[in-house]
C-alpha cells in the first residue's frame, strides 16, 4: 500500500511561495510577512485558496498575493479598521476587505503596518466576545474583579 504523501506545513508552502519569487515581489512579500509576524507571537500562518498565504489570530487578520505587477495585502475587516497612517490604497469602496497594494519601490511603513495587525486582531477578539453566550460573558467578568 502506498504511503500518502507528507503534507507541508502552511509556513513552509509561504517560504517556497517566496522563494519562488525571485524578483522585488519575493522580497516584499516576505518583508511584509515578517512585520505581520513580528506584531504579535501567536499569530498562525495558514494556506488557503490554492495558494494564498493567510496570517489569523481569533480569526482572519489577512491574505497576501502577488501579482504580476504589486503585491496585495488584504485585510478581511479592514473596513472596521482605524489607519491613521493611510496604509488602505485599494478596496476602499468594500463593505468589508480593505487592501494595500504594493508596487515596486514601494517603501513598506513597517510600524503602521505592525499597528494595523494588532488592529486587525483586537477587531477579532472584541468580535469574539459578542459571540461568547452570556454565561461566558459573566463569567470572564467576575474573573477580572
Amino acid at each position: 500500500m502506498k504511503k500518502p504523501a507528507p503534507v507541508e506545513s502552511a509556513s513552509a508552502l509561504i517560504d517556497k511561495l517566496v522563494a519562488k519569487l525571485t524578483d522585488w515581489r519575493g522580497k516584499t512579500l516576505a518583508t511584509v510577512r515578517e512585520s505581520i509576524l513580528e506584531a504579535d507571537r501567536e499569530i498562525i500562518e495558514e494556506w488557503k485558496w490554492m495558494g494564498s498565504p493567510v496570517w489569523s489570530r481569533d480569526g482572519m487578520i489577512a491574505v497576501g498575493n502577488a501579482h504580476k505587477d504589486k503585491v496585495k495585502l488584504m485585510f478581511a475587516h479592514g473596513a472596521d479598521l482605524a489607519d491613521p497612517d493611510k496604509l488602505f490604497n485599494a478596496g476602499l469602496g468594500g463593505n468589508a476587505w480593505r487592501a494595500i497594494d504594493l508596487f515596486e519601490g514601494d517603501k513598506i511603513n513597517e510600524r503602521a503596518l505592525k499597528n494595523l495587525v494588532r488592529a486587525a486582531i483586537d477587531y477579532n477578539q472584541t468580535k469574539l466576545k459578542k459571540k461568547a453566550p452570556a454565561r461566558t460573558r459573566a463569567k470572564e467578568h467576575k474573573r477580572k474583579q
